[in-house]
């Protein structure tokens, strides 16, 4: 359902462009997972806040489905953001002034997809049940990591974009956050492509591949 072609993208720097990725060629089918690897400043980040059309590329292609990203406006591409992906971030970003099942429907109700069976399950699978009155700054790390997964599931998108998702967990948290995210992906029939430095992790998912000098190499 995502194909990346020769993406190329640079930053302006005071001392002139600033290369980030060089080339990337990337496939991902539908219902699939991969985890994307590499050091810090590869383009990891960059590559995802692409693919969810926050920012564009220099050149090269982005295929939804078939579909060029680049050749949409900007409110095809806020239409994408709202109800085609979800996204979610190491520092949870969630909104301190609603309560947990008002973060978990948010999305959903953005994407006018809002079904309250379903945001029910993802939170007794995520263990949120007897916490959908609490606030954020009322929940553990893990917590607030397991309610970052159900908003960003909540609209069944069809692509899910991780970055770093357990980077602020301990190793066990991690893996059980990661076992619910990877769970909870399949349920809801979304591709899933996740940026980590863990390998372990990265081993747990479908395919994997690494970004070196702004360029994808097999893992």
């Amino acid at each position: 359902m995502l194909v990346i072609e020769h993406l190329h993208k640079a930053f302006h720097t005071a001392q002139g462009p600033l290369p980030v990725l060089r080339g990337v060629d990337l496939a991902l089918a539908r219902g699939a997972s991969l985890a994307l690897m590499g050091e810090s400043g590869s383009g990891k980040s960059t590559l995802l806040h692409l693919v969810a059309g926050l920012d564009r590329a220099d050149s090269g292609r982005i295929l939804i489905d078939g579909e060029p990203l680049a050749a949409h406006g900007e409110s095809t591409l806020a239409r994408w953001r709202r109800e085609g992906i979800g996204l979610v971030f190491q520092q949870y970003n969630l909104i301190s002034s609603l309560d947990v099942a008002s973060n978990l429907a948010f999305q959903a109700r953005l994407a006018k997809r809002l079904d309250r069976q379903w945001v029910a399950y993802l939170a007794e699978q995520l263990g949120l049940t007897s916490l959908l009155g609490r606030y954020p700054e009322q929940l553990s790390g893990g917590q607030q990591q397991r309610v970052a997964i159900g908003r960003a599931l909540a609209s069944r998108p069809a692509l899910l974009l991780a970055d770093e998702p357990t980077g602020s967990l301990d190793e066990a948290s991690s893996d059980e956050v990661l076992a619910l995210l990877l769970q909870l992906v399949s349920d809801a029939g979304s591709s899933l492509l996740m940026v980590t430095h863990s390998p372990r992790l990265a081993a747990c998912l479908q395919q994997r591949c690494v970004l070196h000098q702004g360029r994808v190499q097999g893992a």
